[in-house]
């Protein structure tokens, strides 16, 4: 990563997103020298949750020992496969054997998406977890995850769609909630095009996450460009001046 240009987002953060909290990143078999290994959890743990160690600044290394959710497993591309009986915990259930989370009306529909998701890489590599103003230059992230509630979406949804002609510039595909800050914006990264990643809907990993909080993922290669425009956009209006004044108002109500 370009010092120069992690220092200088910081300070558009600021201007532009004044009072809120940076994003994290994650880069696979990124450098872990310094970085502490996040310890194996003990019985079943969701993964959003410890990200909220990444979001107060700590700087953890990841791999298969370190998750304790078969869906994080999955996502985070250490399982290959589902677990048995994934059509039916993600549906209706099957009386005896398991509780269904009813996400998907039957099992079939299950399958069918289940049939189009893409298995990732990341078997027996580290990923490794950072805030954004604690990156090196020994790191080379693949997305920027950001959470955050509605005024500053706002921004980063205008954002990234203020280059492109295309209006579909974020998706919001369904999945759990690591998906959405793992799982999809590692797949749009290796892509010549990436979209962000809008995400945090899933009712399991809510708990995780503040009220009003949503998350915004960026593959890299995108998020860099944003950043060389974000001067010459809409930040600069009088328009983003009166939802900065929003911003200070949800800061205030959501002071600790």
């Amino acid at each position: 990563m370009d010092t120069a240009l992690r220092d200088a987002y910081i300070r558009l953060h600021e201007r532009y997103f004044p009072g809120t909290e940076l994003p994290i990143t994650f880069e696979v078999g990124g450098a872990t020298v310094g970085v502490e290994k996040a310890p194996a959890p003990k019985g079943w743990r969701c993964f959003v949750c410890d990200l909220v160690k990444i979001r107060k600044g700590a700087s953890l290394i990841f791999d298969e020992d370190s998750i304790g959710c078969r869906g994080g497993r999955f996502y985070l591309g250490y399982d290959a496969e589902r677990f048995p009986d994934f059509r039916y915990f993600l549906s209706s259930g099957k009386p005896g054997v398991i509780e269904g989370e009813r996400y998907k009306q039957t099992p079939e529909i299950v399958d069918a998406l289940d049939r189009g998701t893409a298995r990732i890489p990341t078997k027996v590599k580290y990923i490794v977890f950072k805030r954004w103003d604690h990156l090196t230059d020994a790191d080379n992230p693949d997305a920027v995850v950001f959470f955050a509630r509605p005024e500053v979406l706002s921004g980063l949804f205008t954002l990234a769609n203020f280059d492109q002609s295309d209006p579909n510039g974020v998706i919001c595909p369904f999945g759990a909630g690591c998906s959405s800050v793992f799982y999809y914006p590692w797949l749009e990264q290796q892509k010549e095009e990436p979209k962000a990643v809008l995400g945090m809907f899933d009712p399991s990993a809510r708990p995780c996450v503040p009220p009003d909080v949503l998350t915004m993922a960026f593959p890299t290669k995108k998020f860099e460009r944003v950043i060389g425009f974000m001067e010459e956009s809409f930040l600069v209006t009088d328009t983003w001046a009166k939802v900065t004044k929003k911003i200070a108002r949800s800061n205030a109500l959501h002071a600790p």
